[in-house]
């Protein structure tokens, strides 16, 4: 309960078709962003909820919930559990490790597996910033260009 009453976020996905290993291999990847990916009953979720007060229901899963529990926000979470989700696509492609949803503790609010996913999505933090940093500065550097040649005529 203490793991939830701390974490920002909670990341729910159905892990039924995934090895051991490969859980392994996301546990690994989590634990490097401060995350840990934890697995509990959803009857034992539900109860947790209703003595902090949260409005949700994870009992509406109808498979296998495994839980990412983040001190950071969705936005520093969902890019890696995205990637895995991605790289467990198995031959009928068909998702092995499903992201069913998040709850962000904040907000209060549940989110549904589409905006989780499109989070995931979305490049890092410093991409992001170094591609508006280059639309800023492209047309100044087209302006000096223009300014130089110019200036050699």
């Amino acid at each position: 309960m203490e793991a939830i009453k701390k974490s920002e976020t909670l990341i729910f996905a159905d892990f039924s078709g995934v090895s051991v290993e490969e859980l392994k291999r996301l546990r690994r990847a989590l634990r490097e962003i401060g995350a840990k990916f934890s697995v509990m009953k959803k009857r034992l979720m539900r109860v947790m909820f209703e003595k902090l007060g949260l409005d949700f229901n994870p009992e509406k899963f109808e498979a296998q919930v495994g839980t990412v529990l983040s001190l950071k926000g969705i936005s520093d979470v969902a890019g890696v559990v995205y990637k895995f989700s991605r790289e467990t696509v198995g031959a009928n492609k068909k998702e092995r490790f499903a992201i069913l949803g998040a709850y962000d503790m904040s907000a209060k609010k549940f989110m549904e597996d589409s905006e989780v996913k499109m989070i995931g999505q979305l490049p890092s933090r410093e991409v992001l910033l170094g591609q508006l940093l280059g639309t800023i500065a492209g047309p100044m550097r087209a302006f000096l260009y223009v300014l130089n040649k110019k200036s050699k005529k």
